[in-house]
């Protein structure tokens, strides 16, 4: 990336819309959008003042109008890129954009890579790289729990634990230096002593951080939940349940769901990545045996496996075949149609899997269904405090970070158990400050930088 130069990209979907926009940003970007963009009063954009919108027209090479637009001006450094940055919003189909577009492109603007507006917005000071991070996050955001965590990164909220953290470290690193160079009498003992207890303070912070590992992941990128059981017990009616729409068909014929749906759901907060399989049973049907297959597949790939059994009949060899199959997995059994005379108990059908959760449902009724979700939260939810989202580690980059920065730290300890001086306490305490910074990124890598920017959109 040359962050010298002036980029543009197409900000908005593709598709149809009411509006589109084509971002601009760099030391030219006034003068790019000047050349294609003619105002409706003849006012130039380089005597706009900053956040004030031109209406006009954009104008191609040959003077030809293009489309009728909006110039908004934000003047470096007060602009998400801190530098000079031009959004022309048009009307919101591709030819327009696509049109204007090139047109910046002729003009001396280069393609934007993927994520290089946020990025410069990082590079520039604007955001660190947790809060960079957290832009693509509130984009994706799928359940308002994920939206929270991902705006409490983005206003910096995690950061502010993580820089309280490297400053309690580098406070211990500097008494250590001072020590050093100005030695006194029996220091060593006080001074070792207070570090102990910091850096024991600051390990339990990070334990309480990892804890919050797992359901941060899940609320960023989604639960992979598989539903199984034998033909007709309601797994589609569990699907559409679950989205809160008719997605599924659901009909009395065995055998209707002959291939995998795949669908997102907000259960209470969580993100599932639901996928509604095909009835898993013996048959000579060529397609539906390759669903089947394909059913117990997404069963071995699954996070969450629901294991749906009939209420109303008694387990049979289909049944027995799921319940070994969910034996095998993180599962919760739903005892469905628990409206209907129950032929099938909860006690019988714990009594065969003791070690996994029961739930009588019905996807008729709703009945059991907030259990369910009740059962769903507390897994993804253990070791962490909902309503704290933002404070949650998001990916396991962040993750595997803190657990490097507290090895250091737990080597600081064994370094004072050991006696082994002052100066090489101060080693171990430099790498997990070191260490911590990758989070913020005043101490990370480019490539890291790189890899983590080239997962963003283009335009963003």
């Amino acid at each position: 990336m040359q962050q010298g130069d002036t980029i543009s990209a197409i900000a908005t979907p593709r598709g149809e819309g009411g509006i589109g926009i084509v971002r601009i940003s760099g030391e030219h970007a006034i003068e790019v959008a000047e050349a294609v963009f003619q105002s409706a009063g003849g006012r130039k954009l380089a005597d706009t003042e900053s956040y004030r919108a031109v209406y006009g027209r954009i104008i191609d090479e040959n003077g030809q109008v293009v489309d009728e637009a909006i110039a908004l001006v934000m003047r470096a450094p007060h602009s998400y890129t801190v530098e000079d940055v031009v959004e022309l919003q048009c009307h919101g189909g591709m030819m327009p954009l696509r049109k204007i577009l090139s047109l910046t492109w002729q003009q001396g603007a280069r393609p934007a890579e993927r994520g290089e507006f946020t990025k410069r917005a990082f590079l520039n000071g604007r955001l660190d790289l947790s809060q960079a991070q957290a832009v693509m996050d509130i984009i994706e955001a799928r359940t308002d729990a994920s939206l929270a965590m991902a705006a409490g990164h983005l206003t910096g909220h995690f950061s502010q634990g993580i820089q309280v953290m490297r400053h309690d470290i580098l406070g211990m690193i500097a008494h250590i230096e001072a020590a050093i160079d100005f030695p006194e009498d029996e220091v060593d003992d006080v001074l070792t002593y207070d570090i102990q207890k910091k850096v024991v303070d600051i390990r339990n912070k990070i334990s309480g951080m990892l804890k919050t590992a797992h359901a941060g992941r899940i609320l960023r990128d989604g639960l992979m939940t598989a539903i199984i059981g034998k033909p007709n017990v309601g797994k589609s009616s569990l699907l559409n349940s679950l989205l809160r729409e008719e997605r599924a068909i659901v009909t009395e014929i065995p055998g209707t769901t002959r291939d995998s749906i795949e669908e997102y759901a907000d259960v209470g907060g969580i993100p599932l990545r639901i996928i509604d399989t095909a009835g898993i049973r013996s048959t000579d049907d060529v397609v539906e045996r390759i669903g089947v297959e394909k059913a117990r597949s997404y069963a071995d790939r699954a996070s969450l496996v629901l294991a749906l059994f009939d209420a109303s009949r008694p387990l049979g060899r289909e049944d027995e075949e799921i319940l070994a199959l969910s034996e095998q997995h993180d599962a919760i059994l739903l005892l469905n149609k628990c409206d209907l005379p129950m032929v099938t108990t909860p006690e019988l059908l714990s009594a065969r899997a003791p070690r996994q959760t029961v739930i009588p449902i019905s996807t008729h009724t709703q009945a059991g269904f907030t259990r369910l979700v009740e059962r769903i939260r507390s897994r993804v939810y253990a070791g962490a405090a909902a309503g704290e989202e933002g404070d949650f580690v998001t990916d396991a980059r962040q993750a595997e970070v803190l657990r490097q920065a507290d090895a250091h730290l737990e080597a600081s300890l064994r370094t004072i158990e050991a006696d082994m001086g002052l100066d090489f306490i101060s080693i171990d305490l430099r790498s997990a400050w070191e260490k911590l910074g990758e989070l913020t990124g005043e101490t990370v890598g480019e490539d890291i930088i790189n890899e983590i920017f080239s997962k963003f959109c283009i335009g963003k």
